[in-house]
């Protein structure tokens, strides 16, 4: 099932402008490898999930997904054929905002060819632009 946040403190948002790169968020902290975002967006809470199963159908269980983004944004929209005013749309789906360099998914305990190509199936799924990127050393 997709996920949302349990209660927010507004129902509806704004939409607003995603400017600038991520500041947090953009390391890989959890697996030794990372799928990082190169443009900004919102993925949806069911892209999110879709790409979880994908993951987990091809690590099996040898390795780890992380995610790394939650869909905490309500998107609203106005039913179809409806005449203008009356007021902002139900909240329709929920959205993760994405920047440039945020850490969209993390694996671990898998080889980097096994990590290359379940990111290529992550990759089709995204509304994104995206690159794998490796752990650094500390």
């Amino acid at each position: 099932m997709a996920q949302m946040p349990k209660r927010v403190k507004h129902r509806k948002i704004q939409r607003g402008r995603i400017k600038g790169n991520a500041t947090r968020g953009n390391r890989v902290v959890f697996g030794d490898f990372g799928l990082q975002s190169l443009d900004a967006g919102w993925i949806k809470a069911q892209t999110i999930e879709a790409g979880r199963i994908a993951a987990q159908q091809y690590v099996r269980g040898e390795g780890r997904l992380y995610i790394r983004v939650f869909p905490q944004r309500s998107i609203t929209s106005r039913p179809l054929e409806t005449r203008m005013g009356k007021g902002k749309g139900e909240p329709e789906h929920w959205v993760a905002t994405v920047r440039p360099g945020t850490i969209v998914y993390e694996l671990g305990g898998v080889s980097e060819q096994q990590a290359k190509i379940c990111f290529a199936r992550l990759a089709h799924k995204l509304p994104i632009r995206v690159r794998m990127v490796k752990r650094r050393a500390q």
